[in-house]
C-alpha cells in the first residue's frame, strides 16, 4: 500500500486507535548506553540527554523518573514521511480542544501521546475531525 499524501484523504482515514498501557517519557545522560534490561517504545539521543518513552510499570521497575503520564494513539492511515500538513492540522485541533500532545512520526503511521487523563477527549476530537473531513 502506497504512503498517503494527500490531506483531506489522510484526515478522513486517520482511524485514531489507543494502545494498551500508559506510557512516560525518561531521560539519560548524554552518550549513556540504554540498559539492556530496558525496551523502549521511542529512544531519542539529544544533546542534553537520550529521551526514553516506555510503559509506566517499566521505568518505575527500572527506578527511573519520568514525566508526562500518557496515553498512545495511533493514527492507522499510512502517511507518507513527507505528508504537509497531517500533523499540524491534528496537533492544531487537540490544541484547540485544550489538549497537549507529544506527536511521532514513524514509517507508516503518526503516533499521538496525549494526557492519560484527557484520552477520551483527545479519541472524540480526533473521530469528529476524520467525520468532519467527509462533509
Amino acid at each position: 500500500m502506497a504512503a498517503e499524501r494527500d490531506l483531506d484523504a489522510l484526515l478522513r482515514d486517520m482511524k485514531p486507535e489507543l494502545q494498551a498501557g500508559i506510557f512516560v517519557f525518561c531521560t539519560m545522560p548524554p552518550n549513556a548506553p540504554i540498559p539492556a534490561a530496558l525496551n523502549p517504545l521511542l529512544a531519542f539521543r539529544e544533546q542534553e540527554g537520550t529521551t526514553l518513552v516506555m510503559l509506566r510499570e517499566e521505568a518505575e521497575a527500572a527506578g527511573l523518573r519520568y514525566a508526562f503520564p500518557s496515553r498512545l494513539i495511533t493514527l492507522t492511515a499510512h502517511s507518507a514521511l513527507d505528508a504537509v500538513g497531517f500533523l499540524a492540522a491534528v496537533t492544531t485541533h487537540l490544541a484547540e480542544c485544550g489538549i497537549s500532545v507529544n506527536a511521532v512520526s514513524a514509517f507508516h503511521h503518526d503516533h499521538l501521546f496525549v494526557p492519560s487523563d484527557r484520552v477520551e477527549d483527545a479519541m472524540a476530537a480526533l473521530q469528529d475531525m476524520a467525520e468532519t473531513s467527509l462533509d
